[in-house]
Protein backbone atom coordinates (compact mmCIF):
# COMPACT_ATOMS: atom_id res chain seq x y z
CA UNK A 1 0.00 0.00 0.00
CA UNK A 2 1.27 3.49 -0.64
CA UNK A 3 1.21 5.79 1.99
CA UNK A 4 -1.12 8.25 0.12
CA UNK A 5 -3.41 5.53 -0.89
CA UNK A 6 -6.84 7.54 -1.19
CA UNK A 7 -5.34 10.97 -1.35
CA UNK A 8 -6.18 13.41 -4.29
CA UNK A 9 -3.79 16.65 -4.09
CA UNK A 10 -2.73 19.49 -5.64
CA UNK A 11 0.34 21.04 -6.06
CA UNK A 12 1.02 24.31 -7.58
CA UNK A 13 4.61 25.18 -9.45
CA UNK A 14 4.73 21.75 -10.42
CA UNK A 15 6.13 21.66 -13.96
CA UNK A 16 9.88 21.66 -12.92
CA UNK A 17 12.25 21.87 -9.07
CA UNK A 18 10.68 20.87 -6.01
CA UNK A 19 6.98 21.46 -6.98
CA UNK A 20 8.06 18.56 -9.82
CA UNK A 21 9.62 16.15 -7.10
CA UNK A 22 6.72 16.59 -4.59
CA UNK A 23 4.31 15.31 -7.71
CA UNK A 24 6.02 12.63 -8.43
CA UNK A 25 6.35 11.31 -4.88
CA UNK A 26 2.55 11.72 -4.54
CA UNK A 27 1.90 9.50 -7.43
CA UNK A 28 4.19 7.10 -6.38
CA UNK A 29 2.34 6.61 -3.44
CA UNK A 30 -0.60 6.37 -4.16
CA UNK A 31 -2.23 9.83 -4.53
CA UNK A 32 -4.52 11.53 -7.37
CA UNK A 33 -2.65 14.54 -7.92
CA UNK A 34 -3.68 18.05 -10.04
CA UNK A 35 -0.14 19.48 -10.83
CA UNK A 36 -0.66 23.22 -12.13
CA UNK A 37 1.99 25.77 -13.53
CA UNK A 38 2.36 28.22 -15.87
CA UNK A 39 4.30 26.33 -17.72
CA UNK A 40 1.69 24.22 -19.68
CA UNK A 41 4.32 22.30 -22.21
CA UNK A 42 6.58 21.17 -19.20
CA UNK A 43 3.47 20.41 -17.36
CA UNK A 44 1.75 18.59 -19.87
CA UNK A 45 4.53 16.41 -20.49
CA UNK A 46 5.10 15.74 -16.91
CA UNK A 47 1.07 14.52 -16.32
CA UNK A 48 1.37 12.31 -19.10
CA UNK A 49 4.41 10.45 -17.87
CA UNK A 50 2.81 10.34 -14.40
CA UNK A 51 -0.08 8.63 -16.10
CA UNK A 52 -3.32 7.89 -15.27
CA UNK A 53 -3.28 9.48 -11.76
CA UNK A 54 -2.11 12.92 -12.34
CA UNK A 55 -3.51 15.72 -14.46
CA UNK A 56 -2.21 19.32 -15.39
CA UNK A 57 -4.09 22.50 -15.48
CA UNK A 58 -2.54 25.75 -16.38
CA UNK A 59 -2.54 27.92 -13.56
CA UNK A 60 -2.02 31.52 -12.14
CA UNK A 61 -1.58 31.57 -8.46
CA UNK A 62 -2.48 34.74 -8.16
CA UNK A 63 -6.12 34.60 -9.53
CA UNK A 64 -8.95 33.53 -7.55
CA UNK A 65 -10.51 32.47 -10.79
CA UNK A 66 -7.99 30.04 -11.49
CA UNK A 67 -7.87 28.46 -8.16
CA UNK A 68 -11.87 28.23 -8.42
CA UNK A 69 -11.48 26.32 -11.52
CA UNK A 70 -8.57 24.43 -10.42
CA UNK A 71 -10.86 22.90 -7.95
CA UNK A 72 -13.63 22.10 -9.86
CA UNK A 73 -11.45 20.30 -12.63
CA UNK A 74 -9.53 18.12 -9.33
CA UNK A 75 -12.75 17.21 -8.08
CA UNK A 76 -14.42 16.34 -11.28
CA UNK A 77 -11.29 14.33 -12.05
CA UNK A 78 -10.69 12.93 -8.52
CA UNK A 79 -13.29 13.72 -6.36
CA UNK A 80 -12.69 16.10 -3.27
CA UNK A 81 -9.61 17.20 -2.27
CA UNK A 82 -7.73 16.28 0.62
CA UNK A 83 -3.88 17.73 0.15
CA UNK A 84 -2.99 20.81 -1.18
CA UNK A 85 0.79 22.10 -1.18
CA UNK A 86 1.30 25.59 -2.04
CA UNK A 87 4.18 25.29 -3.71
CA UNK A 88 4.92 28.19 -6.67
CA UNK A 89 6.45 30.65 -5.70
CA UNK A 90 9.73 32.81 -7.10
CA UNK A 91 12.98 34.49 -5.65
CA UNK A 92 12.47 38.40 -7.08
CA UNK A 93 15.17 40.67 -7.66
CA UNK A 94 18.14 40.47 -4.92
CA UNK A 95 18.29 44.21 -4.04
CA UNK A 96 18.52 46.40 -1.29
CA UNK A 97 15.15 47.65 0.55
CA UNK A 98 15.42 51.41 -0.88
CA UNK A 99 16.36 50.02 -4.34
CA UNK A 100 13.20 47.28 -4.48
CA UNK A 101 10.53 49.25 -6.59
CA UNK A 102 7.10 48.88 -5.42
CA UNK A 103 6.27 46.51 -8.82
CA UNK A 104 8.65 44.18 -7.54
CA UNK A 105 7.86 43.60 -4.50
CA UNK A 106 4.12 43.62 -4.90
CA UNK A 107 5.02 40.69 -7.69
CA UNK A 108 6.84 38.93 -5.00
CA UNK A 109 3.87 39.23 -2.40
CA UNK A 110 1.25 37.66 -5.14
CA UNK A 111 2.99 34.70 -5.77
CA UNK A 112 4.45 33.67 -3.06
CA UNK A 113 1.90 35.10 -0.22
CA UNK A 114 -1.03 35.92 -2.25
CA UNK A 115 -1.60 32.58 -3.39
CA UNK A 116 -1.07 30.69 -0.66
CA UNK A 117 -4.19 32.54 1.19
CA UNK A 118 -6.19 32.03 -2.25
CA UNK A 119 -4.96 28.32 -2.49
CA UNK A 120 -6.32 27.70 1.24
CA UNK A 121 -9.52 30.06 0.89
CA UNK A 122 -10.34 27.63 -2.41
CA UNK A 123 -9.28 24.54 -0.97
CA UNK A 124 -10.66 24.13 2.19
CA UNK A 125 -14.33 23.81 1.51
CA UNK A 126 -13.35 20.83 -0.47
CA UNK A 127 -11.34 19.52 2.47
CA UNK A 128 -14.67 19.83 4.71
CA UNK A 129 -16.84 17.79 2.38
CA UNK A 130 -14.09 14.81 2.76
CA UNK A 131 -13.39 15.50 6.57
CA UNK A 132 -9.71 15.77 6.44
CA UNK A 133 -6.98 17.67 4.81
CA UNK A 134 -3.12 18.42 4.98
CA UNK A 135 -2.42 21.64 3.74
CA UNK A 136 1.58 22.20 3.00
CA UNK A 137 2.72 25.43 2.85
CA UNK A 138 6.42 25.77 0.98
CA UNK A 139 8.26 28.75 2.79
CA UNK A 140 12.25 28.95 3.15
CA UNK A 141 14.81 29.35 5.71
CA UNK A 142 14.01 33.31 4.72
CA UNK A 143 10.74 32.77 6.52
CA UNK A 144 12.74 32.11 9.77
CA UNK A 145 15.29 34.65 9.42
CA UNK A 146 16.56 37.72 7.64
CA UNK A 147 19.87 38.08 6.02
CA UNK A 148 21.59 41.85 4.62
CA UNK A 149 21.03 41.49 0.62
CA UNK A 150 19.86 38.21 -0.06
CA UNK A 151 17.27 37.42 -0.62
CA UNK A 152 15.43 40.89 -0.94
CA UNK A 153 12.74 42.00 2.06
CA UNK A 154 10.15 41.32 -0.30
CA UNK A 155 11.21 37.83 -0.27
CA UNK A 156 11.54 37.50 3.78
CA UNK A 157 8.29 39.26 3.99
CA UNK A 158 6.52 36.78 1.48
CA UNK A 159 8.10 33.69 3.67
CA UNK A 160 7.08 35.39 6.80
CA UNK A 161 3.83 35.70 5.83
CA UNK A 162 3.67 31.92 4.84
CA UNK A 163 4.61 31.18 8.06
CA UNK A 164 1.57 33.08 10.21
CA UNK A 165 -1.27 32.15 7.53
CA UNK A 166 -0.17 28.34 8.79
CA UNK A 167 -1.05 28.91 11.83
CA UNK A 168 -3.93 30.64 11.77
CA UNK A 169 -5.50 28.08 8.93
CA UNK A 170 -4.34 25.58 11.87
CA UNK A 171 -6.22 27.36 14.59
CA UNK A 172 -9.33 27.72 12.58
CA UNK A 173 -9.56 24.65 11.10
CA UNK A 174 -8.19 22.15 13.22
CA UNK A 175 -11.24 20.70 15.02
CA UNK A 176 -12.25 20.10 11.31
CA UNK A 177 -9.92 16.91 10.95
CA UNK A 178 -7.75 19.82 8.62
CA UNK A 179 -4.14 20.47 9.55
CA UNK A 180 -1.67 23.61 8.34
CA UNK A 181 2.30 22.79 7.94
CA UNK A 182 4.99 25.29 7.14
CA UNK A 183 8.33 23.97 5.00
CA UNK A 184 11.16 25.88 5.81
CA UNK A 185 13.98 24.49 2.61
CA UNK A 186 17.46 26.20 3.19
CA UNK A 187 19.22 25.88 -0.10
CA UNK A 188 18.22 23.31 -2.38
CA UNK A 189 19.49 22.34 -5.92
CA UNK A 190 16.65 23.46 -7.64
CA UNK A 191 16.71 25.68 -11.58
CA UNK A 192 15.59 28.70 -9.19
CA UNK A 193 18.52 28.25 -6.88
CA UNK A 194 21.06 27.43 -9.39
CA UNK A 195 19.90 30.51 -11.39
CA UNK A 196 20.30 32.59 -8.02
CA UNK A 197 23.44 31.60 -7.10
CA UNK A 198 25.73 28.95 -8.98
CA UNK A 199 25.89 24.88 -9.14
CA UNK A 200 27.64 24.34 -5.37
CA UNK A 201 25.48 27.43 -3.49
CA UNK A 202 28.30 30.13 -3.74
CA UNK A 203 29.10 31.44 -0.17
CA UNK A 204 26.15 29.41 1.10
CA UNK A 205 28.13 26.53 1.87
CA UNK A 206 30.15 28.42 4.56
CA UNK A 207 26.50 28.21 7.06
CA UNK A 208 25.83 24.42 5.66
CA UNK A 209 26.76 21.65 8.10
CA UNK A 210 26.36 19.09 5.69
CA UNK A 211 28.21 21.00 3.42
CA UNK A 212 26.37 21.20 0.29
CA UNK A 213 22.90 21.67 -1.53
CA UNK A 214 19.78 19.21 -0.41
CA UNK A 215 18.31 17.39 -3.27
CA UNK A 216 14.25 18.14 -4.36
CA UNK A 217 13.67 14.69 -3.26
CA UNK A 218 14.92 15.15 0.16
CA UNK A 219 12.67 17.73 0.45
CA UNK A 220 9.80 15.93 -0.76
CA UNK A 221 10.74 13.18 1.66
CA UNK A 222 9.51 15.63 4.59
CA UNK A 223 6.60 17.06 2.18
CA UNK A 224 4.85 13.23 1.69
CA UNK A 225 5.31 13.07 5.62
CA UNK A 226 2.99 16.28 6.33
CA UNK A 227 0.17 15.43 3.41
CA UNK A 228 0.12 11.61 5.14
CA UNK A 229 -1.51 10.23 7.98
CA UNK A 230 1.04 9.98 9.50
CA UNK A 231 1.98 13.17 10.93
CA UNK A 232 -1.90 12.91 11.65
CA UNK A 233 -1.30 15.17 15.31
CA UNK A 234 1.35 17.79 13.75
CA UNK A 235 -0.30 21.03 12.68
CA UNK A 236 0.51 24.52 13.24
CA UNK A 237 4.13 24.28 13.01
CA UNK A 238 7.35 25.56 11.57
CA UNK A 239 9.70 22.04 9.57
CA UNK A 240 13.01 23.01 8.63
CA UNK A 241 14.81 21.14 6.13
CA UNK A 242 18.24 23.39 6.04
CA UNK A 243 21.76 21.19 7.28
CA UNK A 244 21.79 23.30 10.41
CA UNK A 245 21.40 26.89 8.69
CA UNK A 246 18.96 27.78 11.02
CA UNK A 247 21.25 26.02 14.21
CA UNK A 248 24.22 29.28 13.49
Amino acid sequence: MGRLDGKVAIVTGASRGMGESHAKRFIKEGAKVMLTDLNEESGQKLAAELGDNARFTKQDVTKLEDWTRVVAATEEAFGPITILVNNAGILGPVTTTVDLDEEAYQKVMSINADSQFLGAKSVIPSMLKAGIGSIVNISSLAGLRANYGFPSLAYVASKFATRGMTKAIAAEYGANNIRANSVHPGFINTPMMVEATDEGGGDALKEIFLGRLAEADEVSSLVLFLASDESSYITGAEHKIDAGMSAH
